[in-house]
Parts: C-alpha cells; structure tokens; sequence
C-alpha cells in the first residue's frame, strides 16, 4: 500500500484561548468605559480585580502584564492629571479585552519542514514544526504550531501542546524599503501630487514613524484635502500597516504561539500559509511562507520569513503575477532566480520567476485539469520537494460536488515547467469516516517534508482536523514515471 496513515490525529481544542484585544470603534465609547471604572471606590476597584484574576488568571501566561499592557493602549482616554492605583490600571485594562478561542471550530490546512533545532536527537531522527490554521469565531483564521520527532525507523512522536495560546506582539515600526513600498503604490494605483509628495521627503529606508510624520506634515500641507488626497492617505497607511513584524517573548514555548490577524488586510483570516526552508545560493537557510490575508472582502498574497519561528515579518508580495491564492515557493532558486508555483486564475497551476522574491511579474502556464477528479480546478499543496529523479509537486484537485483529492506531479529538476509525470488516480481521498466537518468532502495540504526516504504527508479532512500519512518516496515516483 502506497499510503499509510499513522493514526496520529490532531483536534480543535475550545479550552485554548487567547486574550484579544476589545476597544470600541467610537472613542466616546471607551471614554465613558473608563470613567466608569474611575467613579470605583478604590476597595470596590481591588475587589472587581481579584474577580477577574480569580477568573482568568490561570488561563494566561503573565496575566497582570496583559492586563497593564492593554491599560497602555487605552490610557490617552484618560484625563491627563489622573493617578491610579497598579490595581486600578489593571482592572481598566480588563474592561478591553477578550477570550478568543482560536480554534474552536478547526485546526486544518498544515504544513511540515525541518526545526531550527535538531540537538540532541538520536541518529536517523528529525525534529520538525507542523504549521496550522486555526479557525474560531466568525470564521477568524490564525497560525498556530506543532512540534515532534519522527525517528530513524519513520515512528513519529508529537510534542503535547501547552495550555497556555500566546499572541505575538505587533513591531510598528517596522523598517520599509523606499523603492519597493512606491511600487506597491503605483500597483495599487495611489498617484497624483501628494502621493508623490509624501514618498519623495522619505529616505531610501524609513520607519512607520517616518511615513506617519511625512502624511502629518503634508496633510496639513495640503489641506482642505480632495477625496482623492485622502483615500490616498488612508491607502498608504493600510499599506504600512500591512508589512509589519511579530515577536514572542522567546519564554513562550513552540505550541502557545499564535499569530492572530493584526493588519488590516487580514481582518478575517491569515489563511493557509505554505512554510519552506529556503537555502540561498550562499548556503544561508531562512524560512518562508506565502500565505493569504483576508479582510472579508478580498484576499492578498502575502509573504511571511524568520529565522527562529519567534520573530516574523510579513511582507506584502507585489507585481501583476502576485494575486489569487495557493502561491508555494521553491526551496532554492532555479538558474539563479527565484521560483514559485501559482495559480493565476482560480483553474489552472503556472510557474512563475523572479529576481527579487517580493515581486513577481511573469508567469508561465504548468498545468490544466486532466483526470474527473480535478476537472473543476487544480492548485498546489505546498512548496516543490526536490528528489534525485525531480521536483515532486502535491497538488489539489476540485472534483464532482467540490471534492477535494490530493495528487501528485513530478517536475524536470532544471526546467519545473516540464511535468515528467503526473497521477492519475488520487494519493488521497476522503473517507466515509473523515468527510464530515467544516466543509464536507475535503483532504488537503499545504505542505510535506522527506525524510530518509519517505514523504512525511499531514493534511486536513474536511476543514476540520489534520491527520499525518507516510509515503514510500520511491514507489511514489516511480509510479509517476509511469504516467
């Protein structure tokens, strides 16, 4: 049997949250929270603390910094000449927040690679970081992790997860390559006079702080504003806002972190993300993931790097080959440039190239639907994975009743655009037993690994739960070559 599923299964859990953050829209709102909170005797403000940290203490790492922490966020509603007491800051800080729990209604879409850390392993053995979407209330999507070992002998051990979820905390000032931030302007089609203005007192890298000095000075410049001017503005601080950086304090284990939408394209969701360390040509390894941001109303490809799996930036992928969803990277650069497998048109696969992993401009037809399995659409399952024999490409095929089959195709090492084999029947199908969740009928992944041999495959069932298989790698491409 090609497949064999290893019955470790991985569970939505709804005992698992996260602190997020509750502020009203309207300021005026929060203001008349807070002089509530003030009008407290002060024993009645220690006492309405000890309720809350009776409550959810425990369900917290550093609960009280939490709560000082979001006290900062909201103290500028404050009247100026006011001093509080450490406990009045902290229950302030308690009326704006809020359990999630991010993974309420599934933990699915996984992708696989190799751990930073591979000490103190016995020989043959792998330690690796499983990568998943979480997904709970209004259908808000996170990142959340996983760890294990998988052996010489291909038994895989997963680490327990922590009680604790731990969200990261959100760098602003984050520093922006002036070229490349004018180009996604022109992209976006934010032009004119200020625009232009505003780009042009900036230096070749500044900071947020740079950028929200620079809009200050000119919309007084240029007031009274035209519509224009400020849709303008307001493009070019989502567009800040959308290249940010995210740290966790290094004391937060693996499976407590969670990255949970901060910028304004991913509101409803960070979708889906296709992990895959890259080796440059200088031997430097770094992690990527394409991913998608979501907003409720569209999607934007995104790119997520780090080093560690503690400190991350996203960063915001540009040119007219950058859209649509399902973008998974190469592993190394082809003849000196940079790699990607996409799906331009919601239907068929492409290969694109670039010389600048940011973006993207030409893209190259790979493959169309072939087999009743996938004659609704086909797209990608993660990043390429190269083999002595070639670039082994999992695919996702769309079918009668929008099922979803994982397949597989094997690409020329030197030039991915020839497919030197393909599947014709699927690698894996839903069963009676895993067709039920979230969304019925689905198997999918977004990324695998090989190891000694094996394809390590996790992938979810039904939108819901993700379970792991092995492949044997050689009956696998040989069956490929077959056609």
């Amino acid at each position: 049997m090609l497949v064999k599923v290893t019955g470790i299964l991985l569970t939505p859990d709804n005992r698992r949250v996260i602190a997020r953050s509750h502020i009203p829209f309207n300021e005026d709102r929060s203001g008349r929270i807070i002089a509530r909170a003030l009008a407290l005797e002060e024993g009645e403000a220690q006492k309405e603390l000890k309720d809350v940290l009776a409550k959810f203490g425990g369900r917290h790492r550093d609960f009280e910094s939490l709560l000082e922490r979001q006290y900062r966020m909201v103290r500028r509603h404050l009247p100026s000449d006011v001093e509080l007491s450490p406990e009045r800051k902290k229950l302030i800080g308690s009326l704006f927040l809020a359990e999630y729990t991010f993974e309420a209604a599934a933990l699915f879409n996984p992708s696989i690679v190799p751990h930073p850390d591979q000490s103190g392993l016995s020989e043959g053995s792998l330690r690796f970081i499983l990568s998943l979407r979480a997904t709970g209330e209004g259908h808000i999507s996170s990142l959340t992790f996983r760890s294990g070992v998988i052996d010489a002998g291909q038994t895989i051990t997963m680490d327990p997860p922590r009680d604790f979820g731990s969200t990261a905390e959100m760098k602003v000032n984050y520093l922006y390559n002036k070229p490349s931030f004018v180009k996604k302007l022109r992209e976006m089609e934010i032009t004119g006079n200020l625009p232009d203005s505003v780009t042009g007192g900036l230096a070749d890298e500044f900071t947020f702080h740079d950028l929200m000095e620079m809009l200050k000075y000119h919309v007084v410049e240029y007031k009274p504003l035209t519509q224009s001017d400020r849709l303008a503005v307001e493009k070019i601080q989502w567009l800040a806002l959308c290249n940010y950086e995210a740290q966790f304090d290094p004391s937060v284990s693996l499976s407590e972190r969670v990255i949970f939408p901060i910028s304004p394209s991913e509101q409803n969701g960070i979708e889906d993300a296709r992990f895959v360390l890259f080796t440059d040509g200088d031997g430097s390894k770094r992690y990527y993931a394409t991913y998608t941001a979501y907003d409720g109303k569209a999607v934007l490809p995104q790119l997520m790097e780090t080093e560690d799996f503690n400190h991350f930036k996203m960063i915001t992928l540009n040119g007219p080959a950058a859209v649509n969803k399902g973008m998974a990277l190469f592993p190394r650069k082809i003849k000196g440039r940079y790699a990607m497998i996409s799906r331009q048109d919601n239907e068929n696969l492409f290969l694109m190239y670039s010389d600048n992993i940011h973006f993207w401009h030409e893209s190259l037809p790979l493959m169309k639907p072939l087999h009743p399995w996938e004659f609704v659409q086909i797209g990608n399952c993660g990043s390429p994975l190269e083999t002595e024999r070639g670039w082994l490409l999992l695919t996702h095929g769309v079918g009668p009743f929008r099922q979803y089959s994982i397949g597989a195709a094997l690409l020329d090492r030197e030039d991915p655009q020839k497919v030197i084999g393909r599947l014709k029947e699927p690698l894996i199908i839903w069963t009676e037993a895993s067709r039920s969740g979230y969304v019925p009928n689905v198997v999918y992944t977004c990324g695998a690994m090989i190891h000694n041999g094996t394809l390590v495959l996790p992938y979810a069932m039904s939108d819901r739960q993700t379970a792991i298989a092995l492949v044997e790698l050689g009956p696998l491409v040989e069956r490929l070559l077959q056609g």
